[in-house]
């Protein structure tokens, strides 16, 4: 049985694969790029059909972060010429989310730049996702804040909140080159605290950003451990003015295997095409929805997105269809289980059966996929894709959903 057989096993049975198996994922040659896609997207129809959800992202706090982040545009030090603007009102957040729900999002999130919330920045949240759930009931609500202290997440979760995101970005081993105003065990800390409260987790990663294969395979099996119930991958957007403006390393084809190896290892999982799609899988969009069950409508926190009808266009012309607001996004084991799949005993995404988390163990690469050779020369750099938002949230302008 090949590869990618195996992995179309493992992941219909909610079994871990090996590492060296994740690996080859990635190392798989251009060729074989339709191979890894239709393999995944058994996968991904198996456990979520052929909806896609989506999300609405609303910049609550644009701008002058204290922390050093390497690829925001917000952070510490930033030149990015970003809109920056303090607290919105949470009318005006309410506002900003209704175009996106109008657009067809079911989910809402609310961000905010910074650390991490002070009690009175909870009470600010609280009152807006009270605003925003008072004009749609059915909406989801997810909050992005930064590290939570004690306390805060219940907090959230009693004024309303569904989930809170809190992504790793990276893996351990590399978490210092990229920030060194936090570390990971501090984000780490704050999906468990998520958890504890009974907030839908969500955390993702980050690629792009001069990590190696085996760095994006640590912070999956990292992520799959923690348990979070949707994972947004991100693409670096490379902002000029940041540290990482000349990190151009991704090509379509690279985004696929990624998007691919994460939906091997949490098959059963939310998978999130986040930033950076528009701008580094381009005309490959479409193919990405096979491996990918949710995207974020229109713009970004500080970056434009394409248009909104444009996103359902797409949705529609691949044969997808939007997720409604009565349907459940996630398989109906983690929703029974409550607490994500980590709860679910036997082989749940959190599941150390068949060859755990970090195990080596059966571990070789059983494949007929072909093995790339060489390591993928950088990507050109495309600037011109990269787009400041310059329209909704914190201006006078109309928003793109």
């Amino acid at each position: 049985m090949d590869l990618l057989n195996t992995l179309v096993d493992k992941g219909l049975r909610r079994e871990l694969p090996t590492r060296d198996e994740a690996l080859a994922v990635l190392a798989t040659s251009d060729d074989d790029v339709l191979d890894v896609v239709a393999a995944a997207g058994k996968v991904r129809r198996h456990w979520f059909g052929r909806r896609v959800k989506l999300n609405y992202l609303v910049n609550l706090k644009s701008g002058l972060c204290p922390e050093d982040c390497s690829y925001c545009s917000q952070r510490l030090g930033s030149k990015a010429d970003i809109l920056k603007y303090t607290w919105l009102k949470p009318d005006q957040a309410s506002q900003a989310a209704a175009a996106g729900l109008a657009g067809g999002a079911k989910r809402v999130c609310l961000v905010a730049s910074g650390r991490g919330p002070t009690d009175r920045d909870v009470d600010r949240v609280s009152d807006t996702i009270k605003a925003i759930k008072d004009q749609n009931e059915d909406v989801e609500v997810c909050a992005c804040l930064g590290l939570l202290s004690d306390g805060q997440a219940e907090r959230l979760r009693e004024a309303g909140a569904d989930a809170y995101n809190h992504n790793l970005n990276t893996s351990e081993g590399t978490y210092g080159d990229i920030t060194t105003t936090h570390t990971y065990a501090d984000r780490v800390d704050t999906v468990q605290k998520a958890h504890a409260a009974g907030l839908s987790a969500c955390s993702g990663l980050i690629a792009g950003m001069g990590e190696s294969d085996e760095d994006l395979v640590d912070v999956v099996y990292s992520l799959r451990e923690l348990d979070p119930d949707s994972v947004p991958v991100n693409f670096l957007i490379p902002f000029e003015g940041t540290p990482l403006a000349k990190e151009w390393n991704l090509t379509p084809q690279r985004c696929l295997r990624i998007l691919a190896m994460v939906r091997f290892v949490c098959p059963d999982v939310e998978v999130r095409i986040a930033g950076g799609r528009e701008v580094h899988l381009r005309t490959m969009q479409p193919l990405a929805l096979n491996l990918a069950n949710s995207i974020f409508l229109g713009d970004y926190l500080t970056s434009e997105g394409q248009a909104g009808k444009a996103d359902l266009d797409m949705i529609a012309d691949a044969g997808f269809e939007v997720e409604g607001a009565g349907e459940v996004t996630l398989p109906e084991h983690r929703v029974t289980a409550g607490a994500g799949c980590g709860a679910h005993a036997e082989a749940g995404c959190g599941s150390h059966a068949g060859g755990g988390c970090g195990s080596h163990e059966g571990g070789g690469v059983c494949g007929s996929v072909k093995v790339q050779a060489e390591q993928e020369q950088p990507a050109e750099a495309r600037t011109d894709l990269v787009a400041v938002r310059r329209r909704g949230a914190g201006t006078d302008l109309a928003p793109n959903a």
